[in-house]
């Protein structure tokens, strides 16, 4: 499969974008690389991305990708950047755009920028610096400009911010410059041909026949070297999901809901650990006697490892998701709900810690060894795990409240 991240690059109505073998998708985003639909021996053709409105594809997520056996190719725009810089790495760059960024020829991220329709078009607002040079040289070609009147009027444009780089702006530059027949040229050019100096859009094409040809001929190579540093991981957690009985659920919601209104869930985490100790080939009460001889007994595991958790990790989550119902799913996706777009930082602390100590009929100096039993941790990092669901527990107790209220009235 070829998975194509593309937005002004190319119109949503670009015949190539009708290949069934293509699946295409908005401007790529940080965290779409974990997509579970990308496999080993697909190919990702990353052309245009979001790094203003949202965060940017990062590059360890394209390592990642790479390691996976996962081919990348980039070109056009953000495509283009990444390539340039990933290309020692394995990412293949393609087209001009790439080649002047790998040569050094154009080094600022704007050149290829623009300014986009936030509708499901993603429709271009604004001219992106590489088109208009590629204008700009076409014109002085043709000599319709100087070289130097050329550099003058990329210059001024370089000093407009770029969603702003609109067919007014740029009017407005070579007016200003007594280079109003450039425009006017651009204009005849244009009406001849709506593409003319679209170098994105010729880059972008490009790509797209490359990684068919490629995907047609060839198997990416798996790279065997490990790019999961512990950013990278806390990102694979963050954008971990399934499906399960008809709900899109995030992972670490379903283990933070465990984590804290399960009862029981301080076996399963200790089990857990004796898992993990044992993968070392030894027993977790041994290991523990041989760290702390004679005193063993006076400390828990959950004091001494606290390990980060993989929620991609398939037998890990089945591990730790051992005690999940249908009903616990239900709740986290109320309770979600309820949460969404609010802040865990409107959430009240000290309401929070309350609710938790009740939760766990802990006394408030043991809360920290509580969460640490659970696997969070701290009682901070627990109370911050639980503002995720405050919003729909409170909703939930107060009908409770209610139903009991109006059930006491009726007797």
């Amino acid at each position: 499969m070829i998975h194509v991240y593309v937005g002004p690059s190319l119109p949503a109505d670009e015949p190539l974008l009708t290949d069934p073998e293509l699946r295409v998708l908005p401007p790529a985003r940080h965290g779409d690389l974990f997509d579970s639909d990308l496999t080993a021996g697909d190919t990702v053709v990353l052309i245009d991305g979001t790094y203003h409105q949202t965060p940017a594809l990062r590059h360890k997520e394209i390592l990642a990708a790479l390691a996976r056996g996962i081919r990348v190719i980039g070109a056009a725009s953000i495509g283009a950047l990444r390539a340039a810089e990933l290309h020692p790495y394995g990412m293949t760059g393609v087209g001009s755009i790439f080649r002047a960024y790998a040569q050094g020829r154009i080094v600022d991220d704007d050149e290829v920028a623009v300014g986009q329709d936030p509708g499901a078009g993603h429709r271009s607002l604004t001219w992106p610096l590489v088109n208009l040079r590629c204008a700009l040289q076409a014109a002085e070609m043709r000599l319709v400009v100087t070289s130097d009147a050329a550099d003058r009027i990329l210059a001024a444009l370089r000093d407009v911010y770029y969603p702003q780089r609109t067919m007014a702006a740029v009017r407005a530059v070579c007016h200003r410059h007594g280079a109003a027949y450039f425009t006017e040229w651009l204009d005849e050019q244009r009406a001849r041909d709506p593409n003319f100096g679209d170098l994105k859009r010729v880059d972008a094409i490009h790509a797209i026949r490359v990684a068919r040809r490629a995907a047609a001929t060839a198997t990416a190579l798996q790279d065997e070297r490990d790019w999961h540093t512990d950013y990278f991981r806390r990102w694979a957690n963050h954008f971990a999901r399934q499906q399960v009985d008809g709900l899109d659920l995030a992972t670490v919601d379903r283990l933070a809901y465990q984590q804290i209104f399960d009862p029981d869930f301080p076996r399963i985490w200790h089990d857990h650990l004796d898992h993990l100790s044992r993968s070392d080939g030894t027993p977790l009460a041994d290991r523990m006697a041989s760290l702390i001889p004679g005193r063993a007994h006076a400390l828990h595991a959950h004091t001494l490892f606290r390990p980060a958790v993989d929620l991609g990790d398939t037998a890990t989550m089945t591990r730790l998701l051992a005690n999940e119902t249908d009903a616990d799913r239900t709740s986290v996706a109320r309770y979600v709900q309820y949460n969404a777009g609010v802040m865990t930082e409107a959430v009240d602390d000290e309401t929070t810690r309350t609710t938790l100590l009740r939760l766990w009929n802990c006394p408030p100096g043991g809360l920290d060894d509580e969460a640490a039993s659970r696997g969070l941790r701290s009682a901070a990092h627990a109370i911050e795990e639980l503002k995720r669901f405050m919003l729909g527990l409170l909703h939930d107790q107060t009908e409770t409240a209610g139903a009991k209220e109006l059930t006491g009235n009726a007797m």
